[in-house]
């Protein structure tokens, strides 16, 4: 049976919990992870570098001057890329298409073989709860220190811990997070996860 440690608030250890070997024991396989991360990478993609073409250019369409006769090169417009002002040839565009399309099954396989590798690399935290006193990020700071978090986080709450959120929200290098929205791609742009005892039994819940 997989265990792992559960945290106080205050860092000191409280017990030990058991783990589902379905959802924290599986074979992790680099391929299938990589691939999700590379899709769920794309699908957040925003398109925002944009050219405009020989035709979105302003100005006139007139011909500069005669097609022959004048001993200078061949131009149809003042619009062309050759020309400074002239429009962009192959440029980037903002109807460019990123989106990949992932298997549901594939998607949960590695999100189960992330959390797996979280639990074996000990970058898997788990706490008691997160019911701070006095909700103050002062006290998420500490804690971070007493548990010797060096490095990117990665915050799962659950949704009956939303007013909770607020002791990590303005912490650099800490991102928050529900507990129904933990992916590959959040899960492997951070070093930790953080996470309650009930946190985990949801995503045992959702991933057995």
């Amino acid at each position: 049976m997989l265990k792992v440690e559960v945290k106080k608030l205050s860092g000191e250890r409280l017990e030990d919990l058991d783990l589902n070997q379905d959802v924290f024991g599986v074979e992790i396989k680099d391929e299938l992870v990589h691939q999700v991360y590379v899709a769920q990478a794309s699908n957040r993609r925003q398109v925002i570098a944009h050219t405009k073409t020989r035709g979105e250019r302003t100005g006139t369409g007139k011909k500069p001057w005669k097609q022959k006769g004048t001993g200078r090169a061949r131009v149809g417009t003042a619009s062309n890329p050759i020309w400074r002002k002239g429009g962009v040839a192959f440029g980037p565009r903002n109807d460019r298409n990123f989106k990949k399309k992932i298997n549901k099954k594939m998607n949960q396989s590695a999100t189960k073989m992330v959390l797996s590798g979280k639990l074996k690399d000990k970058e898997l935290i788990v706490l008691s709860d997160s019911n701070f006193s006095q909700k103050k990020t002062k006290e998420a700071k500490e804690l971070l220190n007493k548990l010797e978090v060096k490095g990117t986080v990665l915050w799962a709450f659950d949704k009956k811990e939303l007013d909770n959120q607020v002791v990590s929200r303005n912490l650099e290098g800490v991102k928050n997070i529900f507990v129904d929205q933990v992916n590959v791609y959040d899960m492997l742009n951070a070093k930790y996860l953080i996470i309650t005892k009930e946190g985990i039994k949801n995503l045992e819940e959702k991933y057995s």
